[in-house]
């Protein structure tokens, strides 16, 4: 009696040879799938700063200026540790259609009044870059260690040009800290005053997170440490983008090439971290009459 025919199964070999196909095919189609993935975040990247160039220029079309870099006053005299503390990250608000939130600030005591403590929990995916895998906010201390208040993490600070911000903690009462770039201590800049170039001169650029070294930036202002607290909100052109060496007022991102920056003319551009210094240098500065021409 002949026996009917059964179907066959698949062998162990077989089944070993399908699942290395497959493993092959994942292994070549991930990095596809990841480029297309950061390709989107960095698209979200360029949208975010393009909306900041936006505000920047609905500001200065309303109060004849940008916003200074920070406020900070001492018995009416300038002082970069002093009231109010507020930032140009704060100060746009309401040209970024966060005029709830804008209108909630009191902007007559220091950031890290408990009447602020409501405005602080407040994240906002406009100056996050989606490359950045930070937590929404992070914990202040002071120079001893101790929290001083929780701040909402920011990818995106304001160009204070080629000094050193550190230079800033020397200042005396009375005397603003100011630099060669797009903001500073307690001085508005009119556009009129931007010699290079709005098209020559950037405004705003990343900066990455790096929570193991306490590299954490925020949109909302300064907060008295012992330390530099104005580099949590502006930057300064020292090394080329992504080229950090310990030196946190630095601009950097996660994305592998360099960094995004706005221009004075609203335009958003990634310079290359092989970008010459000197040409970098000279983005960063308003009236340096440098001529730059590669970038």
């Amino acid at each position: 009696m002949t026996l009917p025919n059964r179907p066959r199964g698949f062998t162990l070999i077989e089944l070993l040879v399908v699942i290395a196909i497959i493993a092959v095919l994942v292994g070549l189609l991930l990095p596809a799938v990841q480029h297309a993935r950061e390709a989107a975040r960095r698209a979200q990247c360029t949208n975010n700063l393009k909306q900041i160039g936006l505000a920047l220029h609905n500001y200065h079309e309303t109060s004849q200026c940008f916003p200074p870099g920070w406020i900070g006053v001492s018995s009416d005299q300038p002082d970069v540790n002093g009231l109010n503390g507020w930032g140009w990250g704060s100060m746009i608000l309401n040209e970024m259609e966060q005029t709830t939130l804008f209108e909630q600030i009191k902007f007559d005591v220091a950031v890290h009044n408990p009447a602020n403590s409501g405005v602080l929990q407040k994240s906002l995916s406009v100056y996050l870059c989606p490359s950045d895998s930070s937590p929404e906010h992070w914990t202040l201390a002071n120079t001893s260690g101790s929290a001083i208040v929780d701040l909402p993490t920011a990818n995106y600070v304001g160009v204070f040009g080629t000094t050193d911000l550190s230079l800033c903690a020397s200042k005396p009462l009375g005397t603003p800290c100011t630099g060669n770039g797009s903001f500073m201590h307690n001085v508005p800049l009119r556009m009129a005053e931007f010699k290079d170039g709005l098209s020559s001169t950037m405004l705003v650029g990343e900066r990455k997170t790096k929570i193991s070294d306490g590299w954490n930036s925020t949109w909302t202002g300064v907060v008295p440490t012992g330390k530099e607290p104005y580099q949590r909100i502006l930057g300064s052109a020292d090394h080329t983008p992504n080229n950090v060496t310990n030196h946190f007022d630095d601009f950097s991102s996660q994305h592998s090439s360099g960094s995004n920056f706005v221009f004075g003319d609203g335009r958003v551009q990634m310079i290359n971290s092989n970008i010459d210094t000197k040409n970098y240098q000279g983005l960063a500065t308003r009236d340096g009459g440098e001529t730059v021409t590669d970038y």
